[in-house]
């Protein structure tokens, strides 16, 4: 076997390996979805006490994030990934509260942040592990792998809990069946734990430790001695240059500016109204749509359909077209989708009465509204989705790269939980009714907020965004001193 097939075998298990961590973010977060109609019953929980269980994780992953760098620098990303792995598998055993745990809701919020934490922990770091093991030409292919695989868990999660569902009465899965769906994610969380023990540590970090013949032997390993000797001078060059140079501190005049980029770029991810439309896609389709319950199994595998195709075409676009190209394409696409939407819902005289009896928009534009919904989702896939997570991977020097990195990760989980405690209340607010009971908006104005923060996406990514194609992670570190 030639060392070229040997090289690709390696780098895409490894890759295949990491991105366990995303397939468990998607997972993570999409169970509570499948479970919460479920426990809420059992528990008979109020919608405020309800809403801070699903909104729990989003919690643990921020602190996740926050403690994922000084992590992450201090015992490497692989080990962190295992921390990450252990936690998921804790949060997965006790969301399901076996039988000689006492029930309460306090137990269960609990297990869901220990969940959160090991989102936020493998967010960070697992990005950045296979950014690093990556040659420059495949990087952004590999990177969206992470990406892929956060949608191919929200995908999973979803075909898994609607099997055990729906093979149990409403009774049953009130008593048992959600137990069942949160320990069906015992099977990604033990997979990933066993498989880590199988991928190298990640050669930079090993670097900086001092650790340069065993950095070397991970290197060749993985790109073969001829790419691995060249790659070893440059991280050792790199690493040479951040001894000699300045302290490296966030704050300083090279280093904070870079900070400031990444970490907006992040959190304007969440501000396009992603999850907004992934966490309450049900309550979107019936009461502003107006689709019927019978159609909104529809409409959600569509969405994820959707994700899941459009997150390919960036994957094999990203080492092509390059990143900002991308970024800019899908911006100007969700901006269309929203508008196309936002406008729908806007100019509706809600004269019709949906399945639940209330006043909904007719069936064609529902459709138009779908089409809109369906092309932000395209959009998204295919640009802010994955290309945040390559370029965040990319653009923070060696020296800060842990510490910016979870900082940047973190402001995005601030923004999610932000964005999804205030969704539901701007579509309750007065000024958001159907005009004929007094609103202005008409159901449209969080959709014309989301495409206003897109806009500002466009002309910040035009303005303070590099195109990082093709350079190694050292020649990353000349790109902000232009």
């Amino acid at each position: 076997m030639s060392n070229i097939s040997n090289k690709r075998i390696n780098i895409y298990f490894i890759t295949i390996v990491i991105t366990l961590g995303g397939l468990l973010f998607g997972y993570d977060t999409g169970v509570i979805n499948g479970t919460q109609f479920y426990f809420s019953k059992y528990f008979e929980l109020t919608g405020a006490i309800k809403g801070f269980i699903v909104s729990s994780a989003l919690l643990g992953a921020l602190f996740g994030a926050i403690i994922s760098g000084v992590l992450s620098k201090s015992i490497g990303r692989k080990n962190s990934l295992i921390i990450a792995a252990i936690l998921f598998a804790i949060s997965a055993w006790g969301s399901g509260m076996p039988s000689f745990l006492p029930e309460t809701t306090t137990l269960l919020v609990m297990f869901r942040i220990l969940g959160g934490i090991g989102i936020g922990i493998a967010s960070m770091n697992a990005p950045m592990y296979i950014a690093e093991i990556a040659p420059a030409e495949k990087r952004g292919t590999l990177v969206t792998f992470y990406q892929l695989a956060i949608v191919i868990g929200f995908f999973v999660v979803f075909l898994a809990t609607y099997f055990i569902g729906n093979n149990l009465t409403d009774e049953q899965n009130i008593a048992y069946g959600w137990r069942q769906m949160f320990w069906s994610e015992l099977i990604p969380a033990g997979l990933f734990l066993i498989l880590l023990f199988f991928v190298p540590k990640s050669p930079r970090w090993v670097m900086i430790k001092g650790k340069e013949e065993e950095a070397k032997i991970i290197l060749t390993q993985i790109h073969g001695k001829e790419i691995a000797d060249k790659e070893f001078v440059e991280i050792q060059e790199s690493i040479h240059k951040d001894n000699k140079s300045e302290k490296a501190s966030i704050f300083s005049k090279s280093l904070f500016p870079i900070i400031i980029i990444g970490t907006v770029l992040s959190a304007l991810q969440q501000f396009t109204g992603i999850n907004a439309v992934l966490y309450y896609g049900a309550d979107i389709f019936e009461q502003a749509l107006g689709f019927g319950k019978e159609d909104i199994l529809l409409q959600q595998i569509l969405l994820a359909t959707v994700n899941l195709l459009f997150t390919f075409i960036a994957m094999y676009t990203v080492d092509k077209l390059g990143r900002k190209p991308l970024l800019m394409i899908g911006g100007f696409g969700m901006l269309i989708g929203f508008l196309m939407m936002g406008f729908t819902l806007y100019l509706s005289d809600y004269s019709n009465v949906n399945a639940a009896g209330m006043p909904a928009i007719s069936q064609t534009e529902g459709i138009i509204s779908l089409i809109g919904v369906l092309i932000f989702i395209a959009s998204f896939a295919m640009s802010m989705g994955p290309v945040v997570w390559v370029i965040l991977s990319e653009i923070f020097p060696n020296k800060i790269r842990s510490v910016a990195m979870s900082i940047a990760v973190a402001a995005q989980w601030l923004a999610n939980y932000f964005v999804s405690q205030t969704f539901p209340m701007i579509v309750e607010s007065d000024a958001n009714k159907i005009q004929v009971d007094g609103g202005v908006w008409n159901n449209a104005l969080p959709y014309f907020l989301f495409s206003g923060f897109i806009v500002i996406i466009i002309l910040f990514v035009w303005k303070f965004i590099p195109e990082t194609k093709g350079k190694t992670l050292e020649e990353m570190e000349t790109l902000f001193e232009k």
